[in-house]
């Protein structure tokens, strides 16, 4: 059904988070809205091949791994094998729900949704291409990109052999290996690693910088190592690859240091570009940067003042949470047109999902060290929480970072089953203006027991116990 007569308030490119934000937004307000979504179904890749398949599957691994451990339900000698297909007919379940969920929005709202590739041909003006090889054109007063990002891909790597994968790809694969190299020890490749390793897969991972996941408190880094060497992942710090050769049977690769390993497949999770190459954002006088990416400023407007951008086509911090309020907020600045503008708390929560989970808010002891705050530590593990010792997820610590003078919180992290649904009780004290900001709330309030809130007890009373 052809829209070209019609000119919309606003149009969506995308329907990931970031999309769904800012269109639910607009259409509250009364706008007249289109969206565009290249894919047969709405969600973006985070609904798709990202988040929310890669989190369903690691749930299905940690399930299966609990299960092999307890000899209440285990009483076989042999432990439960799954493949990897098997595991993943459960999160293509909850794709499914998701999708349907996330259509019902736009239907809702009476938003006018069109599949197709977007490219700009006028400062108004979209040209959408559908699959069949037709074209329509459509005119907005405003944009919002929220086209997302895509696995980098250096060109010397054939991703079109089956036995290589990127991040995308991953979920689709199709044999059952025994060994996998991942490249790239990021948020992605970290999380891959337990999920392979989970399932009985020899995982060699190789880090191209120093330390896992740099940008975390040193402590929780190194006790994802551990965890991780502890369950039989070998890592390999400042490795990069010189070559990948692609073999019927096996993937080889060789590193600049001269180190040669071999694996049934090989994940390459090294990286992500915006996807802006298909946009034509000349047209409209913007230059993405060589990630893909556009500069926004705080309104999460760019260059071209007609043309919003938000999510992971803006750089950081490239997270679905953060996308859907940046969605809402670059919304709301269009509406308003005004200097005023939201914008994201400045303390997000980071959650990593590996076995088990990873989640901090604020800073880290490095930074309060380097701007010399005088801060203490307060610590609960949860193998002293009875909670834990009951659901048997004794892995695992909270840790309160505070100023010692004003007692105000500066960072929690937390490592250990369900961290990142604990890290928001922190979170919610954090984030409150002045004295409310307090460590001592925690010791002053009741928690139910038996539960894993409690460890905020017991890590506030163990920090105030050290200052003196």
């Amino acid at each position: 059904m052809p829209h070209s007569n019609t000119m919309f308030d606003a149009i969506v490119i995308g329907t990931g988070p970031g999309g769904e934000g800012a269109a639910m937004q607009l259409a509250k307000a009364g706008q007249n809205i289109a969206v565009i979504e290249r894919y047969e179904h709405v969600g973006g890749g985070c609904t798709h091949w990202g988040t929310i398949p890669s989190k369903a599957l690691r749930h299905s691994i940690s399930r299966l791994i609990e299960y092999n451990e307890s000899i209440l339900f285990n009483q076989e000698d042999a432990s439960r094998q799954l493949t990897f297909a098997d595991i993943m007919s459960h999160a293509s379940g909850v794709i499914r729900k998701q999708t349907k969920l996330r259509g019902s929005f736009y239907n809702r709202n009476r938003v006018t949704l069109i599949h197709g590739e977007a490219t700009f041909i006028g400062q108004n003006t979209l040209t959408i291409k559908r699959e069949d090889g037709t074209e329509e054109t459509i005119s907005g007063k405003q944009f919002v990109l929220a086209t997302g990002s895509r696995p980098y891909t250096p060109p010397d790597i054939d991703f079109t052999h089956p036995r290589i994968y990127n991040s995308d790809t991953i979920l689709s694969m199709q044999h059952d290996p025994q060994s996998i190299i991942i490249y790239g020890a990021g948020v992605i490749g970290t999380e891959y690693a337990s999920i392979f390793r989970g399932m009985g897969v020899k995982v060699d991972l190789l880090n191209t910088q120093s330390r896992l996941l740099s940008f975390l408190d040193d402590e929780i880094s190194d006790s994802l190592s551990y965890h991780l060497w502890n369950n039989g992942v070998v890592i390999k710090h400042n490795e990069s690859y010189a070559s990948v050769e692609a073999k019927d049977d096996c993937v080889i690769l060789t590193t600049h240091s001269g180190k040669k390993m071999r694996a049934d497949c090989l994940l390459f999770a090294n990286g992500r570009s915006g996807n802006t190459e298909m946009l034509n954002l000349p047209e409209v006088g913007l230059e993405p940067d060589s990630r893909g990416q556009v500069r926004v400023n705080e309104r999460y407007q760019t260059a071209a003042k007609h043309v919003f951008a938000v999510g992971d086509v803006i750089g950081y911090p490239s997270l679905a949470s953060a996308a859907y309020n940046q969605g809402r907020f670059a919304a709301e600045s269009m509406l308003a047109d005004t200097d005023e503008h939201k914008s994201l708390v400045q303390d997000i929560p980071t959650g990593i999902y590996t076995i088990p989970e990873i989640s901090s808010v604020g800073k880290t002891e490095q930074e309060l060290t380097r701007d010399k705050v005088p801060y203490e530590v307060g610590r609960a593990q949860f193998k002293h929480l009875a909670r834990a010792q009951i659901a048997n997820t004794l892995v695992g610590s909270l840790k309160i970072l505070f100023h010692r003078e004003t007692k105000e919180i500066l960072g929690i992290h937390c490592f250990g089953e369900r961290a990142s649904e604990i890290i928001h009780i922190g979170q919610a004290i954090m984030q409150q203006p002045g004295e409310q900001n307090t460590i001592e709330y925690f010791v002053n309030t009741t928690f139910n027991y038996p539960t894993m809130a409690e460890a905020y007890r017991v890590a506030a009373l163990n920090g105030l116990n050290r200052v003196f």
